[in-house]
């Protein structure tokens, strides 16, 4: 059975559970608060989340990792499309929900809620910011009128981008471009997602 560890209604977490629910894979949580605890942290040193075990001996950090391992190794699925332009733009959208959207929203979160009062305004801040904002006015763009991001149905795309406006809009309380928004707005509305953020939410 797959096992995710992740802070309760951690967003990076609530990705790889979604898919999970959309895949119809059979999966159980660990969920604990901030800081990690001891245990946990001897599993997974880097102390972050989420971190994904499965048969095997599978064991593995990065969310954007475990949903291409979960595509893969329990696919096929149409979260991650055959078509070639399709599968590429899921692809493309998937690694830039972290690598360009959530890596800057790390420091900004850091900012926000750790640093001392006199250091929350920066100039490190103001470029994160910028660079957050022009990333979503292009997966604005790329979205358009459609429904999804990469062809007619959910991809990875569509849950890795959607969950890390959950962060910015959530977290940082950072307003979203109006074409994500609405489809943020569609994407939380799936019956795959409630279940995946209920069974995350500590009892």
């Amino acid at each position: 059975m797959i096992t995710i560890y992740n802070f309760d209604r951690g967003v990076r977490g609530l990705r790889v559970a979604w898919q999970c629910e959309e895949m119809g894979l059979d999966w159980r949580a660990e969920v604990f608060g901030y800081p990690p605890p001891a245990d946990y942290k001897a599993k997974y040193p880097p102390g972050s989340v989420p971190f994904l075990e499965d048969e095997g001996g599978v064991a593995m950090g990065e969310s954007v990792a475990m949903m291409l391992y979960l595509a893969q190794r329990h696919g096929p699925t149409p979260l991650l499309p055959a078509e070639p332009a399709a599968m590429a733009r899921a692809l493309q959208l998937t690694v830039f929900s972290e690598a360009l959207l959530g890596g800057l929203m790390n420091p900004l979160m850091g900012t926000k809620f750790v640093a001392p009062d006199d250091q929350k305004a920066n100039w490190t801040q103001g470029f994160c910011e910028a660079r957050v904002a022009d990333g979503l006015d292009y997966a604005a763009s790329l979205l358009g009128e459609a429904a999804f991001f990469a062809g007619d149905q959910l991809t990875l795309a569509d849950i890795a981008v959607s969950t890390a406006l959950g962060m910015w809009k959530g977290a940082l309380g950072k307003p979203i471009p109006e074409r994500l928004a609405a489809h943020r707005d569609r994407m939380m509305a799936r019956p795959a997602y409630e279940r995946a953020r209920d069974r995350l939410s500590a009892p």
